[in-house]
C-alpha cells in the first residue's frame, strides 16, 4: 500500500518535470509552425477544397523524388497532435483502405499565406534567426543591462531594420499583419467611441497609414492624419480622407481633435512616454480632446486566452528594445497622471490589447 503523502509528493515532482518539459519543447512548437508556413501546407490543403492525403501534399510541395515523405508525415503527426490540422482516417470516409486525410480547422486557417487575416507573417518574423539569436544572451542582458538584440547584432532593432532590407520586409509584414488583425477588434469594440468623435484623428507613429485609413473608411465623418518619420511616410500610399504628415513625436505632434496611438508606447521608457504624452496633450483641445491608446494592459492575476501571449510579449520587449515594457493598469494610471491625463477608461477587447481613453 502506497504512502499517501509520498504519492502526493511524487505526483508534484512529476507535474513540475512536465511543466519544465513543456517550456523547453515550446521551441519545437514554433519551428514546426515555421516549417508549415514555409512549405505552404495550409495553402495546399485549402486549395484542394477537401481533406488531402500526404501524397497530395508532398506532390504540391515539391515534384522532386528527393522529398522526405517520412519527415513530412512526422511533421503532420505533430501538427495534428497540436490541433493545428485535423486528421481523418480515410476508411471512415470511403469504403476500403486508403491514406490518412488531413483537413483544415479554425487553427490552420490562420496559417494561410494570402488570407486577409493571417498569422503566417508573424510566424515567420518571430522564428526568424535575427529574432531568435538575441534570446541566447537574454541572461547577459539582465545581468549587465542593455538590450539582447543590440548585444547580438551591434545596434538597436529599428536601426538594424533600416540597414537590412530582407529582415525589414519580414518585420514590416509582421507589423502590417498584426495591424489588420487588431484593427477589426478596435473598430468593432470602439464603435460608439468613433461615432462620437468629431474633426480630425491624428495617428501618431501610424506607419504607412493602414490603421488610420481603415478607421476613416469605417467612420467617414472623421478626417485622418497619419504622422510618422520621413523614411516611413515616403513609402506610404495615398488613402481617401487621410493626410500624411512628417515629423518626430518627441519634438511635436500635429494638432488634432483626437490622438490615436496603437502599440507605440510599449516600445519606450516611462520618461520617453512622458515626452510623447505631453506632446499629445499639447496637440488636442483642453476641453474636448482625448487620446486613444491601444496597448496591452497586463493582468497578472487574471487568466484568459491571451494571458500567456501578454507575458511572452513583455519578455520580447525586454529582449528586443532598450526600454520597452508591457504595463499594468497601475503603471498606466501613474504615467497618464504624470502627463496631465487624470481621467481614463479601459475598454477590453476580444484581443490581447485593450483601448485606453485618456482625457486632459
Amino acid at each position: 500500500m502506497m504512502n499517501t503523502q509520498s504519492g502526493i509528493e511524487e505526483d508534484a515532482v512529476l507535474i513540475g518535470q512536465t511543466q519544465i518539459s513543456q517550456c523547453l519543447n515550446g521551441v519545437f512548437d514554433a519551428m514546426a509552425l515555421r516549417c508549415c508556413v514555409e512549405l505552404r501546407i495550409a495553402d495546399i490543403i485549402s486549395n484542394h477544397n477537401r481533406p488531402t492525403t500526404l501524397s497530395e501534399i508532398a506532390t504540391a510541395i515539391d515534384h522532386s523524388p528527393s522529398i522526405n515523405i517520412d519527415g513530412l508525415e512526422r511533421l503532420m503527426r505533430f501538427l495534428v497532435h497540436k490541433k493545428v490540422f485535423n486528421e481523418i482516417p480515410q476508411a471512415e470516409e470511403l469504403e476500403g483502405e486508403g491514406e490518412t486525410l488531413y483537413a483544415m480547422n479554425n487553427c490552420s486557417k490562420w496559417l494561410l499565406s494570402d488570407a486577409h487575416l493571417t498569422l503566417a507573417p508573424i510566424v515567420m518574423s518571430c522564428t526568424d534567426p535575427v529574432m531568435v539569436s538575441p534570446l541566447h544572451v537574454l541572461s547577459r542582458a539582465i545581468k549587465e543591462g542593455g538590450t539582447a538584440f543590440k548585444m547580438t547584432h551591434g545596434e538597436e532593432l529599428y536601426n538594424f531594420s533600416l540597414r537590412n532590407p530582407k529582415f525589414n520586409r519580414v518585420f514590416n509584414e509582421d507589423m502590417a499583419c498584426a495591424a489588420k488583425i487588431n484593427l477589426d477588434a478596435i473598430i468593432t469594440s470602439y464603435r460608439n467611441g468613433f461615432l462620437g468623435l468629431k474633426g480630425s484623428v491624428v495617428d501618431v507613429g501610424g506607419g504607412t497609414g493602414v490603421a488610420i485609413s481603415e478607421i476613416v473608411k469605417a467612420y467617414p465623418h472623421l478626417k485622418g492624419i497619419n504622422f510618422d518619420l520621413q523614411h516611413v511616410i515616403s513609402t506610404a500610399p495615398t488613402y481617401d480622407g487621410v493626410t500624411h504628415v512628417v515629423g518626430d513625436m518627441f519634438n511635436a505632434i500635429p494638432p488634432g481633435d483626437t490622438i490615436f496611438m496603437k502599440w507605440i508606447l510599449h516600445n519606450w521608457s516611462d520618461d520617453d512616454c512622458a515626452k510623447i504624452l505631453t506632446n499629445c496633450r499639447k496637440a488636442i483641445p483642453k476641453e474636448t480632446g482625448r487620446v486613444i491608446i491601444v496597448e496591452i494592459v497586463q493582468q497578472p492575476k487574471e487568466d484568459d486566452a491571451f494571458s500567456d501571449t501578454r507575458f511572452i510579449l513583455d519578455l520580447s520587449m525586454l529582449a528586443y528594445f532598450s526600454s520597452g515594457k508591457e504595463r499594468c493598469e497601475k503603471e498606466w494610471k501613474k504615467l497618464l497622471g504624470d502627463c496631465g491625463f487624470f481621467r481614463y477608461n479601459i475598454i477590453k477587447m476580444p484581443s490581447l490589447l485593450s483601448i485606453i481613453e485618456a482625457f486632459p
